[in-house]
């Protein structure tokens, strides 16, 4: 600012300067710490993981029956390229999901996580429905094939908000010490429904073949696992309708009302889209998140390569290499299934105490080393070394999925996470992990090498790696533009009091609303060299907090 500006405008119309920081950043206040109450979070998080189960139970069932639906739906005379177009029907839900993202995400920061969470909740518990009375290949011809790649379009429109959505609304729910635990409930109901799916298919299959004969389950006992969506959509459906808004999101909502009355943070550090707490559309999330988003999508497609092998493409790769039907598919598959579950929240909680890096570099490690010996112990044909080449891709599998719930969201601030995971996690998930079926039977065919899925996770594996040597820690810190979360008052109290000598606690990064009496003090802070309130998301994104220890 030059002299003869200094001598004319009077201090009060000072504006902060962009780019500076302030000497003495904000005090955070006892009432700006929010307190998550046991009963409301158990409510929220249970809510979510319910919709979570529910979709996952659709991957489940339809990875198990691909072989069957191949039959049913594509009669092309090569029963290999049968199979491939019905992986293909898989692969589709994921290329639109992008979209879904694109729609659903910045609309889930605009008017809620929670409404937005029961509409993909309704769209894709309908979606599953529909399958099930789908007519087949035999009653309408190449028709029948059009009209399931359909109903998977919707269904990946509706998940491109769902996972994306729910990963943001558990993260903000939970307390920030035990945010790594709470957050992997979610995919725990994730690998829950995958199992649920499988066994409605196993069982299914066992009781049509044992009361209607071996061909029932082709004739019609097919639709029965996608008709359980009705009742099984309806109680997550109603689960949803009753969960609450997040606290993080509401004091996100408070800070965009003083905003608009020129008070706010946002409006504070110059009232435009670089802003930590402005809101932002795809285009601007891109142009100030760009490296988060980047980090966010290496880890994604390693753990979705990962995770889809071992559910959607497994029964597959069993039925293929092995001749085993979809029964004993499920049977040899839902063991690690289940012992997956119950690694996942020891690895959350493990995160919250060592980090979530720590926990991602363990993880590729853990591919790199066990994928190929897993592939070999499984060709040995042996049903019980098929199980103990299950639990082998289950370690890095729930190594990387874990921390994910909790980490991925903390990349991003809180006024475009939803639209910022929308972008990262269903671009990623379309592009590699959603393929994973389709690209792993492939390589097969074109290849004649039986392992190449596990070279393909291998890949993933390390890129991962290299990404999150550029992550920032978030295990124990609140989310990047929100304020500290707790399990009770006397912690909040107690937080407030030893802010200064916390190296978790960065309040610039947070929501606070400065005192008018401090507006002209910062103000002429800002005059000075090197003064001034952090404006850039991104950047603020790539630096450690400034007491970090």
């Amino acid at each position: 600012m030059s002299s003869s500006s200094e001598s004319t405008t009077p201090p009060a119309a000072r504006r902060p300067r962009k780019g500076r920081r302030s000497p003495k950043p904000p005090r955070l206040e006892v009432d700006d710490v929010l307190v998550v109450k046991g009963r409301r979070m158990r409510t929220a998080i249970g809510g979510t993981v319910v919709g979570n189960v529910m979709e996952w139970f659709d991957f489940g069932v339809y990875g198990y029956m691909a072989i069957m639906l191949s039959q049913l739906f594509f009669q092309t005379g090569s029963e290999s390229l049968d199979l491939i177009l019905s992986l293909l029907a898989f692969a589709v839900s994921f290329l639109v999901r992008p979209f879904g993202g694109l729609v659903l995400g910045p609309l889930g920061d605009k008017i809620g996580r929670q409404k937005v969470l029961f509409f993909t909740m309704a769209m894709m518990a309908i979606a599953t429905a529909l399958i099930g009375v789908l007519p087949t290949y035999a009653d309408i011809g190449v028709w029948a094939a059009f009209l399931l790649y359909a109903l998977k379009l919707v269904q990946g429109f509706s998940t491109g908000g769902e996972y994306a959505g729910a990963t943001t609304y558990v993260a903000e729910f939970s307390p920030d010490r035990k945010r790594g635990f709470y957050s992997s409930l979610l995919d725990v109901g994730s690998y829950l429904g995958f199992a649920m799916g499988a066994g409605a298919v196993a069982l299914t299959h066992l009781i049509t073949a044992e009361v209607w004969g071996p061909d029932a389950m082709l004739n019609w006992g097919w639709r029965v696992p996608f008709l359980l969506a009705i009742p099984l959509g309806a109680v997550a459906i109603w689960f949803r309708a009753r969960i609450p808004e997040t606290p993080a999101y509401e004091a996100t909502e408070a800070e965009q009302a003083a905003e608009a009355q020129g008070h706010g943070a946002a409006a504070q550090a110059g009232e435009d889209d670089s802003s930590l707490h402005a809101r932002k559309g795809p285009r601007a999330i891109v142009k100030h998140h760009w490296r988060e988003l980047l980090i966010a999508i290496a880890i994604v497609a390693a753990t979705n390569t990962a995770g889809y092998a071992l559910t959607s493409y497994m029964p597959t790769y069993l039925g293929s290499e092995f001749g085993f039907n979809e029964m004993a598919s499920a049977a040899a598959t839902i063991p690690s299934l289940l012992i997956l579950c119950a690694m996942i929240p020891f690895v959350g909680m493990a995160s919250d105490r060592f980090g979530r890096r720590n926990l991602y570099f363990t993880a590729a490690i853990a591919a790199v080393v066990l994928l190929l010996p897993a592939f070999w112990l499984m060709h040995q044909s042996s049903f019980f070394a098929i199980q103990a080449a299950m639990v082998m891709v289950a370690v890095p599998v729930a190594l990387f999925i874990g921390p994910s719930a909790s980490a991925l969201p903390a990349l991003f601030p809180t006024a475009a996470r939803y639209g910022a995971m929308g972008i990262a996690y269903n671009v990623s998930v379309s592009l590699f992990g959603g393929t994973t079926p389709l690209i792993s039977q492939t390589l097969i065919e074109l290849t004649g090498n039986s392992y190449m899925p596990a070279i393909w996770i291998m890949a993933f594996a390390v890129i991962a790696g290299i990404a999150v040597i550029f992550m920032r820690e978030s295990a124990q810190r609140p989310l990047l533009g929100s304020f500290p979360a707790v399990e009770t008052t006397e912690e909040a109290i107690d937080l407030v009091e030893h802010q200064e000598e916390n190296p978790l606690l960065n309040t610039s990064e947070m929501p606070i609303v400065v005192p008018e009496e401090l507006e002209r003090e910062i103000e002429d802070a800002l005059d000075q060299p090197g003064a001034g309130l952090p404006t850039d998301a991104a950047g603020a994104g790539d630096a450690e907090p400034s007491a970090k220890a």
